[in-house]
């Protein structure tokens, strides 16, 4: 009985919240980050190879109605974004993102499962990217006659599998030993690599978009939307995917000069950048090529060739290893970060939480995040493993949502929270109610019944409304709340309905694994009163400097 009281204790404590000057201590990372660089790091973890492959996917089955579904993805985002947005400029100082969010507004075994659910998200992706831009690094080498059909599949393409799933790849671990080279000198070098990758990437793609201009035949675009809006949505919940990786800039928290200011900035702006050129790309393709005459594998790069400009495809090449590398750096890059905070909690080992004295950054953290993606991306062929991902930033993201709600509660009475807290819980599981019923509706009836989750939904969001009182936050303030963070965790939720159903398995079998690591380690050791972890409301001292 003591081992389940002592549990229950640990896991329901959570952060409290202090003002201290991060002068004290060595073990802190330095501020460099202005706002251009936090916009070019959202844009460089957002946009990958993507862009010029997902778009056209998409197209086959919206037909030219991708671009509203990219406009309603990117309006989902923009939802999540100002939610984050609020939270970073509230924690303005430390590294943490949405596990940080998540130990001070709820408890510490909630913030422990969203961060294993976030990592396995990152340490896959990260994987599957390393071996994506090694191939695409072979590709252009494969563009010299000499070279083409000589190169064997095991140093870039990947070996045939091995038992289903063992695949070696040479290539991709050497690039991720380069980047991690990178991200252990500083946080200057690294910003530098990224800012001119990401300007190359985002130069490429509107290259691509004023030439595409002058090839398009606007008949192509009617009729607009030849499978209803039904397909749209459908394809929203795709292109949902495709904005992943704003949040990115909500770990850079601790680096930011003046994080209050700057970190919405490099949210927002990020995202809304990477909402045009999706768009911008989405009207070019549909327009040069009928959208049922689109390729499979390279349909932006085929609707190029078809129109003679080979150039471009070559183009679009160079940008893929471009995105797939700044996609990489910044995954990296971030998920150091997040080992940085749970190591400064005790949730993890304290050899996580060291900071390098004259360089800055967390190089264990950094070496670890290295070494993992190194075995993974060099041994196995992650690409089977990709159905199971999107699970950990759907309910990170949703958390998030949950966090600005019960951040801004202004009330003591336990009643009361429980009672707000319920009201979340019902929209989440609304949310997964209407995802099931839209994926699996096979009549009009069926679709019908949507609109029982839908009113639950509003019904809880109005106790939401009425019930609870809400404080302004300083800094940056999410607007219409709890509405804006009620629409998020119902949307959410309802793309995490859409996924695979081992991602499902996966997100319970993970669960009930770091309940377990939790139990065994995490509860004994953490701290959430360390000293060396510093919280703001208002600037931090260094960064008004």
């Amino acid at each position: 009985m003591s081992f389940w009281s002592q549990f229950a204790s640990s896991a329901l404590r959570s952060k409290p919240l202090a003002a201290k000057s991060d002068s004290n201590s060595g073990e802190y990372l330095v501020r460099r980050l202005g706002p251009i660089d936090l916009i070019l790091l959202g844009i460089g973890a957002s946009i990958g190879a993507g862009i010029f492959v997902v778009t056209g996917t998409v197209a086959r089955d919206a037909g030219p109605g991708v671009t509203i579904s990219f406009l309603l993805a990117g309006a989902s985002c923009v939802l999540n974004a100002l939610c984050y947005a609020e939270l970073a400029s509230r924690f303005p100082a430390v590294v943490g993102g949405a596990y940080l969010y998540t130990y001070t507004a709820f408890n510490e075994l909630t913030a422990f499962l969203v961060f294993t659910q976030m990592m396995l998200d990152y340490h896959i992706g990260a994987a599957s990217i390393a071996r994506s831009l090694a191939s695409y690094v072979i590709n252009i080498f494969e563009l010299i006659p000499s070279v083409k059909d000589n190169i064997p599949s095991w140093v870039g393409h990947g070996s045939d599998d091995i038992f289903g799933f063992i695949s070696i790849n040479i290539l991709a671990p050497i690039l991720l030993v380069i980047l991690t080279i990178i991200l252990c000198r500083g946080v200057g070098e690294s910003t530098l690599v990224n800012t001119i990758m990401t300007i190359t990437k985002v130069a490429i793609v509107l290259v691509v978009i004023i030439v595409g201009a002058f090839e398009v035949d606007d008949s192509n675009w009617s009729p607009f939307a030849p499978y209803g809006f039904k397909s749209m949505l459908t394809g929203a919940t795709v292109a949902f995917f495709a904005y992943v990786g704003f949040d990115a800039v909500a770990n850079s928290a601790e680096e930011s000069k003046k994080p209050q200011r700057d970190l919405p900035i490099g949210i927002i702006g990020s995202l809304l950048v990477c909402i045009i050129l999706y768009a911008g790309v989405c009207l070019v393709i549909t327009g040069m090529v009928p959208y049922n005459l689109l390729g499979e594998d390279a349909p932006l790069a085929d609707a190029f060739k078809s129109k003679g400009l080979n150039f471009v495809s070559i183009l679009i090449s160079i940008g893929a290893v471009a995105g797939l590398t700044t996609t990489l750096l910044v995954g990296l890059y971030v998920q150091s970060r997040l080992y940085l905070g749970l190591g400064r909690d005790g949730l993890l080992p304290a050899i996580f939480a060291k900071v390098h004295p004259t360089r800055h950054t967390p190089i264990h953290s950094q070496i670890w995040v290295g070494i993992v993606a190194f075995v993974l991306a060099g041994l196995l062929n992650v690409t089977v493993l990709s159905h199971i991902l999107s699970v950990g930033s759907l309910a990170g993201y949703s958390v998030v949502a949950a966090c600005v709600m019960t951040l801004r509660w202004d009330n003591n009475q336990v009643s009361k929270r429980m009672e707000g807290i319920t009201c979340i819980i019902v929209i989440a599981c609304c949310g997964f109610v209407a995802g099931i019923l839209y994926r699996y509706g096979v009549s009009n009836l069926a679709y019908m019944f949507l609109i029982l989750p839908i009113a639950i939904a509003i019904f809880a969001a109005a106790g939401l409304q009425f019930r609870q009182v809400y404080r302004d936050p300083p800094g940056f303030s999410c607007p219409w709340v709890p509405l804006v963070p009620a629409i998020c965790i119902f949307f959410n939720i309802f793309l995490f309905a859409q996924l695979h159903y081992e991602a499902w398995v996966r997100f319970v079998v993970l669960s009930i694994v770091a309940v377990f690591v939790y139990a065994f380690y995490g509860q004994y050791n953490a701290n959430p009163g360390n000293d060396d972890t510093f919280y703001y409301h208002g600037v931090p001292e260094v960064a008004a400097e």
